[in-house]
């Protein structure tokens, strides 16, 4: 079985991010980049079915800025088999909207056949959360979200998943995708031997051409604010004070 991963290049997750002094976006320059962590994990849960035999070979994609063939170096050294980069953009700023990369992911998908696609639940630079469902919806496969456990048995993935109400297990027929939830794995680190025979594996680079799609943005980011600094707060002395400042502030 074949296992397919999208990953995308995002700020690291312990920088903090800096919005532009015109509001246009956020600052990238000399920003420290890497995998998406929910990627991450997804890429760590392939490789766990490839040890254990499910997986036959597991293949990373990522589309983007040329600069991602280092997070895709990064996934081969973690223990996946070959890698794609979909050059979409010369821009580090331009970031591809949800809807163009499931339509790119599913042009490489009926390429590449897989029966699994295992994919980050989101990505923590734009918080999106749609192109696991998009992607489902284009090729008409079943979907599992927000997974925290997957195993593979007679043709189905057994899921578990993070819902509001706590958890919730189900079964869908493969070929699936299923998106992961943080707590699905520990990722492992990529070890200096393993980072040195990654430099060897194979990156093929495509470009949206090659699958006629067309990535041009549909949305406009308007302006980019922080967030509001929090106001400290107020200590009563009684509860008959505490509902006198409620009522003061019309929250009751």
């Amino acid at each position: 079985m074949k296992v397919l991963v999208p990953v995308k290049r995002v700020i690291d997750y312990n920088v903090k991010v800096r919005v532009k002094a015109d509001g246009s976006g956020v600052d990238l320059d000399n920003v420290k980049m890497s995998m998406n962590p929910f990627d991450e994990i997804a890429v760590e849960e392939a490789i766990r079915l490839k040890e254990a035999g499910t997986a036959s070979e597991v293949v990373v994609v990522s589309i983007g800025v040329a600069k991602a063939q280092e997070t895709l170096r990064t996934a081969l050294a973690m223990g996946a088999d070959r890698a794609i980069l979909i050059t979409a953009a010369d821009d580090v700023h331009t970031d591809i909207e949800p809807l163009s990369v499931a339509k790119l992911l599913k042009s490489v998908i009926d390429e590449e056949a897989p029966e699994l696609v295992i994919a980050g639940k989101q990505a923590i630079d734009n918080d999106m959360n749609a192109t696991g469902q998009m992607l489902a919806a284009l090729l008409g496969w079943s979907q599992a979200t927000f997974a925290n456990e997957v195993k593979i048995e007679d043709g189905a993935a057994l899921v578990t998943r993070e819902v509001d109400g706590g958890l919730q297990s189900i079964k869908v027929k493969l070929p699936a995708i299923v998106t992961t939830d943080l707590r699905l794995n520990e990722p492992r680190y990529a070890s200096l031997p393993n980072i040195m025979k990654a430099k060897k594996k194979p990156l093929e680079t495509k470009t949206p051409e090659d699958y006629g799609i067309d990535v041009t943005p549909r949305l406009q980011v308007v302006k980019t604010a922080e967030p509001e600094t929090r106001q400290a707060g107020e200590i009563v002395g009684s509860v008959d004070e505490l509902v006198a400042k409620l009522k003061e502030k019309g929250i009751v």
